[in-house]
């Protein structure tokens, strides 16, 4: 963490204080550079000792003088003097640490150099072999890349560098998270660009592109994060199927017969509707890979989630909580965040509506206006109910299917004559959630509960609590702030993914049936919906911000992350996302 700190103070916050860590092609190297030191035993002789060698791999060592631990991939006796007495053989022989790194030393004015975060670390590992009684006043770094060993000599000035770090570390852990570095070249190389966000928190920290020029900040982030993930979900919707595990992959079995392995590497999360048994073994290796266990109805309602416990972001919960209680910050959140939910209507009824009528987009876009000057949120949720009505009364023109998608060569009223109460429509009047009462009601709450589901799992990534919201308030079993977020991306995601599924064939009449007053989906329909909402979930466009390629799954996240800078300070203003 010491090296961290050296190397970014940012960097060692999320992963010391908040507990974030990422693998990348970096930190995998070492760790199979370091595949060999681990496997030491850790056993060292006592200082008072004087054996013919030591040669000890993987030693644990604490100093309670420096309040730190470490453990040293190698320490190394040095040779014997031949011209050392007996009596200060020991004396004048010294232990000396020797720590693997797999890149190459800096280059120096005299020759190779240590980097300082490995000045750091091999630092404090003399220092501690000499807390614990041993004679060291020296230590080397073997660089992988290079094949070099480059020593460092321990004097009064690298002793006090060391402990002023320690001192500054200590103090960062306490306090605020430290600002990120300005258009640094440690940046595209760090495994948490993803979650740090460098350039676009010193982009949003300014308000406009003219002045983040003038303050030396960069008007365009770079390009540091993969466009897709690799990684997929799995939804189980057959009752009386069980999960286990064997090794790394899980197993879906249906009674004793396995139907179904994946990896547990490949997985996103997994989603389970209905009677689904999971064994512990199961989810205790899904916890540990941080991969969320979803639940859901055999309907579609989104009950709860679980997922293993690797954030230690105190701070940025504890603003949430503090923040959640203030009027005028919930007021100001929800105000934006009902703007971004009517403008991104507006754009869908542009995109897709046969014929957009003027009157209504002139009505939406007024209403986004009209929100910001919105005194309470009973006030804000009336504006935003008008604009509903708006928007879903000219829905079913976005439609473009037939009313009914009969077979072609069965008339129509034969086809009603033979089975009256089977026959659906996607005609759509007014949004009916609890029943939906039509097709289109239906394909939308299923969607609306998918997508919260995701809204919760990347509030969860991101370290912020689902259930404290800022425009939902709280309620029993409500995850009131994926809610929140949700309301942007409803048009973006749910509807969209409900349009392409009616549009594109992929579901048809038949994937219907009617219970009473209500229309749910068959399990046939419920997967066919599925692939429709994962492809609008990996579906690639240009962040309205960042101006760069994003995913819709990322893009959540990314709105996660700006709520959460605009919580802690680090931006003054939270910035919907509205798609152009």
């Amino acid at each position: 963490m010491l090296n961290e700190f050296v190397y970014c103070p940012r960097l060692f916050y999320y992963e010391h204080v908040e507990g974030v860590f990422v693998h990348n092609a970096d930190t995998l190297r070492g760790a199979a550079v370091h595949t060999r030191v681990d496997s030491g035993s850790g056993a060292m002789p006592a200082s008072d000792e004087q054996p013919e060698t030591i040669h000890s791999r993987s030693v644990s060592l604490g100093s309670e003088r420096l309040g730190v631990t470490a453990k040293i991939d190698l320490v190394e006796l040095s040779p014997v003097d031949p011209q050392a007495s007996d009596d200060d053989l020991f004396a004048k022989r010294e232990v000396c640490p020797v720590d693997y790194k797999a890149g190459a030393p800096r280059e120096g004015d005299d020759g190779k150099e240590l980097w300082d975060a490995d000045k750091m670390q091999l630092g404090l590992q003399c220092l501690l072999l000499s807390d614990n009684g041993y004679f060291c006043n020296r230590g080397i770094i073997y660089y992988r890349a290079t094949k070099q060993r480059v020593p460092l000599e321990i004097t009064p000035e690298v002793e006090q560098w060391v402990l002023q770090n320690i001192a500054a570390a200590r103090a960062c852990a306490g306090g605020p998270i430290p600002p990120p570095l300005y258009d640094s070249p440690k940046c595209p190389r760090c495994s948490l660009v993803t979650v740090c966000l460098p350039d676009e928190t010193l982009l949003l920290a300014r308000k406009s592109k003219i002045e983040a020029r003038e303050a030396k900040v960069p008007a365009e982030p770079r390009r540091l994060i993969a466009p897709r993930d690799d990684t997929r979900a799995l939804y189980l919707t057959t009752p009386g199927l069980f999960v286990g595990r064997s090794g790394e992959v899980l197993q879906v079995k249906d009674k004793k017969e396995v139907v179904q392995e994946v990896r547990i590497l490949d997985l996103s999360h997994v989603a389970l509707f209905g009677n689904i048994g999971i064994s512990t073994a199961a989810v205790q290796s899904l916890c540990e890979a941080d991969i969320p266990v979803t639940y859901f109805s055999m309907g579609g309602w989104f009950y709860g989630f679980t997922r293993g416990h690797s954030l230690k972001n105190v701070f940025t919960r504890v603003e949430q909580f503090r923040l959640a209680r203030d009027p005028v910050v919930c007021l100001a959140l929800a105000r934006s965040l009902v703007r971004g939910k009517i403008l991104n209507q507006r754009t869908m009824l542009m995109r897709n509506h046969l014929e957009p009528p003027a009157p209504i987009l002139a009505k939406l876009k007024n209403s986004a206006e009209t929100v910001l000057s919105a005194t309470l949120l009973d006030e804000l949720l009336g504006m935003e109910g008008a604009a509903a009505s708006f928007y879903f009364g000219q829905f079913s023109g976005m439609i473009k299917v037939e009313d009914e998608l009969a077979d072609p060569n069965v008339s129509t009223a034969a086809s009603r004559a033979r089975t009256p109460q089977l026959r659906f429509n996607f005609d759509f009047t007014s949004r009916k959630r609890r029943p939906p009462t039509d097709p289109v009601n239906a394909l939308l709450s299923l969607g609306y509960s998918l997508l919260a589901k995701d809204c919760t799992i990347a509030a969860h990534t991101v370290g912020l609590d689902p259930y404290i919201g800022f425009y939902h308030q709280p309620r029993f079993g409500r995850p009131a702030l994926a809610l929140d977020i949700m309301e942007e991306f409803r048009p973006l995601i749910a509807e969209s993914a409900v349009l392409t599924a009616i549009n594109n064939r992929m579901i048809t009449e038949k994937d219907f049936v009617r219970a009473g007053k209500a229309v749910n989906l068959t399990a046939a329909g419920r997967k066919q919906f599925f692939v429709a909402y994962e492809q609008r979930m990996s579906h690639l466009i240009t962040h309205p911000i960042f101006e760069y390629k994003v995913t819709y799954r990322r893009a959540l996240e990314l709105q996660f992350r700006i709520l959460a800078r605009y919580l802690t300070g680090e931006i003054e203003q939270y910035v919907p996302f509205m798609t152009r």
